[in-house]
């Protein structure tokens, strides 16, 4: 077999293995189950993507779920996203998730994203560092979260002009 061929190979092996962190989908720290998603996070992740945060914070409350990590993930996401933001709850709600799970994926993400907010890029690069750990070769949190550094930094750049 050529060099090329099993170049080729290889990299097609990588991007099916990679693909398989984000089967959960919506910011999710576990891996993926076979069984679905309880009713509130379903909810809880259509009102976001819909942009209806105070309707998720609702549908979150009534779930009552303080000990999953999803569940403070998806609270301090819509803390942070409605208007006006609540960067203090967004902020509590990121670290119990991550003390319930220190390598979920969706609140590395988020909580990196949240620091940018804050204009903390340090704290930021810190998510990432943690993040490129908690991603098997890498992950779309992983990505999503470098391209945001990368935004930030550019846009600093050119704002000191």
């Amino acid at each position: 077999m050529s060099f090329f061929k099993t170049l080729l190979i290889m990299v097609a092996c990588f991007f099916s293995f990679a693909s398989f962190g984000n089967v959960g989908g919506g910011g999710g720290g576990a891996q993926s189950t076979n069984k679905p998603p309880p009713a509130w996070l379903s909810e809880a992740r259509q009102a976001i993507k819909s942009g209806k945060y105070e309707d998720a914070i609702k549908i979150l409350n009534s779930a009552n779920q303080q000990d999953s990590a999803d569940w403070n993930n998806l609270m301090g996401y819509s803390s942070r996203s409605k208007n006006p933001p609540d960067l203090v709850a967004s902020e509590s709600f990121y670290l119990a998730a991550l003390k319930i799970d220190p390598s979920h994926r969706g609140a590395l993400e988020y909580y990196g994203k949240f620091f940018l907010m804050k204009n903390d890029l340090i704290s930021a690069e810190q998510m990432l560092k943690r993040l490129d750990k908690a991603c098997n070769l890498s992950c779309e949190e992983y990505r999503d979260l470098k391209q945001a550094i990368s935004d930030y930094k550019s846009k600093n750049v050119t704002d000191s002009y």
